[in-house]
C-alpha cells in the first residue's frame, strides 16, 4: 500500500520562499490601505453621480447633434491607429531580429536591442505623445509617432519571442549549406512566425484605437480633443454620445480584426 502525500503546491516551502510570500501579501495589505478609496468616500461620490444635477444623469440622453463632425474626427482617429501601427510594425521586425539570441550579429547590439525595446514598452504613450507634440507640434503627426513607438515596444517583444520559439533544426540546414542571415530569416524563421506575427499585428491594430482616443487629451488629434472640450464645457450629454461612437468604433475593429484572424491562422 502506497502512502499518500500532499499535492506539491501543498508541499513544504524553504525559508527564503515563505519570506517571499510573506512580502508579497504584505505589498498587497499596504498597497490595499494605502490606496484603496474610502468606503465613505466612495458611497458620497457615488451618491453624487446619480444625483439630479449630476453627472450621470445629465449624460442622459446623448445628443448627436455633432454626429458628422465627431464621426470626421472619429475617422481621424482610426487613421492615426493604422498609420501608427503600420510604421511601428514595420520598424518593430529589425529590433525583434537584433533582439533574437540566434539572429543577432553581436551580444551587445541584442542586448541594445532589447533594452531600446523594453523603454518603448515602458513609457506609457501619453508620455511619447507630450514628447512628439514638442517635437511636431500638436494634431495627429504626433499621435502617430506616439502610436508607433508604442507599438515597437510592444510588437518588437512578441515577435522576438516567436522567433526565439521556432524550430532551430530548419535554421542549421540552411546554416549548413552556406545561406546568408538573411536568407535563413526569410526562408525559415518568417514563414514558421507568420501565424504568430498576424495575431500579434492585429492585437496591435486593436490597442493602437483604443489608444488613439487618448492621445487627445493632451492635443495629439483624433476624437480625444472633443471628448476633452466636451468635459471641459459640462457638455455631458455630448461626451456620452462620443463614448458610445467610440465604443462602436472599437467594438468594429476588434470584430473586424478577430474574424481575419480566424480566416488567416
Amino acid at each position: 500500500m502506497t502512502a499518500l502525500t500532499a499535492p506539491r503546491r501543498f508541499g513544504h516551502r524553504s525559508l527564503p520562499e515563505y519570506l517571499a510570500l510573506l512580502l508579497v501579501l504584505a505589498l498587497v495589505i499596504s498597497s490595499l490601505a494605502t490606496t484603496a478609496p474610502a468606503l465613505d468616500k466612495l458611497g458620497r461620490g457615488i451618491a453624487r453621480l446619480f444625483a439630479p444635477s449630476g453627472m450621470l444623469t445629465q449624460m442622459f440622453p446623448p445628443d448627436f447633434t455633432r454626429i458628422i463632425p465627431i464621426c470626421w474626427k472619429l475617422l481621424e482617429t482610426l487613421q492615426m491607429a493604422v498609420a501608427g501601427c503600420f510604421f511601428g510594425l514595420i520598424l518593430a521586425i529589425p529590433f525583434a531580429i537584433l533582439a533574437t539570441d540566434r539572429l543577432s550579429p553581436h551580444p551587445i547590439i541584442r542586448t541594445v536591442a532589447r533594452v531600446v525595446i523594453a523603454l518603448f514598452r515602458t513609457v506609457p504613450d501619453l508620455v511619447w505623445a507630450i514628447i512628439f507634440i514638442i517635437i511636431v507640434g500638436l494634431g495627429p503627426a504626433a499621435g502617430v509617432m506616439a502610436i508607433m513607438v508604442d507599438k515597437i515596444g510592444f510588437a518588437g517583444r512578441f515577435f522576438a519571442e516567436a522567433m526565439e520559439e521556432t524550430d532551430p533544426g530548419p535554421q542549421d540546414a540552411l546554416r549548413a549549406i552556406g545561406a546568408s542571415r538573411v536568407g535563413l530569416i526569410v526562408s525559415a524563421v518568417f514563414p514558421a512566425c507568420l501565424p504568430s506575427f498576424t495575431a500579434t499585428s492585429l492585437f496591435a491594430l486593436e490597442k493602437s484605437v483604443r489608444g488613439s482616443a487618448a492621445l487627445g487629451l493632451v492635443g495629439a488629434g483624433g476624437i480625444g480633443v472633443d471628448l476633452k472640450v466636451a468635459f471641459d464645457l459640462f457638455n455631458y450629454d455630448e461626451a456620452l454620445a462620443i463614448i458610445l461612437l467610440m465604443l462602436a468604433l472599437v467594438i468594429a475593429v476588434e470584430q473586424g480584426s478577430g474574424w481575419i484572424r480566424g480566416k488567416l491562422i
